[in-house]
């Protein structure tokens, strides 16, 4: 890899002698402009304004422009002895949990390679005492023409560098969440712990830039003369206002696109009342209270039942008068009132056999 920057790691009054190269690479595809009716290339040409003629590469310099729109030319040499020590130097200034790095500040991503042999004992030293401690370097450089913050942790055997912005840099998130109040429901919730479930981990490396492949199978059929390939239709879901709905289809989706549902008990929607607190219990235990009340008012309605036998049934005055006794002592009175209506009855029966038997006679 070809460094792009060449100096030293400051770490306190040891000196590592370092070479930055990029740790990442773009694999996008790079389009040229063209004119649409010729095919023609279209080209930008650097022309002087004084001279009106186009200029090379090597004749190009910096400058700054002043606010009267004067030019103020600066060098190479001018940038290079600027007053500062991270000129030429990544100079650590604190050691600090990467927990405290806001991911929002991180940018580009370097690697820090020795440079030469007597550069190998103190790398070695640095890295395996950010290993030893879990903690980050921040740090001070000058790169393309400014001073920077950066990170320096352990990527597997080198260390690596990663550009921060400055926390001025960063904007707050103001006027970005929803101004109204919004109230999520637990069973909202637990839909989306299940989806999140369903969908689980994927290893980072499955993925892949499909549009990129996609674009490259374009530009291989038209170099070849045939007819790009068409892009698949996928049924779009229709729109969804209610947002449980929507829950509830994301997780079923999810499912059949993991291949069913085998594996993943863990991903089950459960019903709300298992899910809900232990205080929201109360008012059914207390229903079941009730419920068994009243079973045990029927079941005393059923036993009551034969106390309110008619006079006519006073032949089993003596058999009722059993379940009688094992009644409360509120139903006394009641007892009392039976009896006599018993005896009332039997008197008028024994009367009207001893007139039917005169009548007969």
């Amino acid at each position: 890899m070809r460094s792009i920057w060449n100096g030293a790691i400051s770490f306190g009054l040891v000196s590592i002698p370092i070479k930055l190269v990029n740790a990442t690479e773009s694999h996008s595809v790079s389009f040229r402009q063209i004119h649409t009716e010729d095919g023609g290339r279209i080209r930008y040409r650097k022309v002087c304004e004084l001279e009106d003629r186009e200029v090379t590469q090597a004749e190009i310099g910096k400058a700054y422009e002043d606010a009267d729109g004067s030019m103020i030319p600066i060098t190479d040499d001018d940038l290079s002895h600027l007053p500062i020590p991270t000129a030429r130097t990544i100079e650590i200034v604190a050691f600090v949990p990467e927990e405290r790095i806001d991911p929002l500040q991180m940018g580009s991503a370097y690697y820090l390679a020795a440079s030469g042999a007597p550069a190998a004992k103190p790398y070695t030293l640095l890295r395996e005492a950010l290993k030893r401690s879990n903690r980050v370097a921040i740090a001070k450089f000058a790169l393309r023409g400014r001073e920077r913050l950066g990170m320096l942790r352990v990527v597997g055997d080198a260390i690596a560098m990663h550009g921060l912005l400055w926390p001025d840099e960063v904007r707050a998130p103001e006027g970005v969440a929803p101004d109204a109040g919004v109230t999520v429901r637990d069973q909202e919730l637990d839909l989306a712990d299940a989806l999140m479930d369903t969908l689980g981990e994927i290893d980072l490396d499955d993925l892949h830039d499909e549009y990129q492949e996609a674009l490259e199978e374009v530009i291989a059929a038209k170099s070849a003369g045939e007819a790009p390939p068409e892009a698949r239709e996928e049924e779009r879901p229709g729109k969804v206002l209610d947002l449980m709905a929507a829950l509830e289809s994301s997780v079923r989706a999810a499912r059949e696109s993991r291949g069913g549902d085998e594996g993943r008990a863990e991903a089950e929607v459960r019903p709300l009342p298992q899910a809900e607190k232990s205080s929201r219990r109360a008012p059914k235990e207390t229903g079941g209270k009730k419920s068994t009340s009243a079973a045990a008012k029927k079941a005393a309605a059923k036993k009551a039942a034969p106390k309110k036998s008619t006079a006519a049934a006073g032949k089993s005055a003596a058999k009722s008068a059993q379940p009688a006794k094992k009644a409360t002592a509120g139903s006394t009175a009641k007892k009392t009132t039976g009896r006599s209506a018993a005896t009332k009855s039997t008197a008028k029966t024994t009367a009207k056999k001893t007139a039917s038997r005169k009548r007969s006679a």
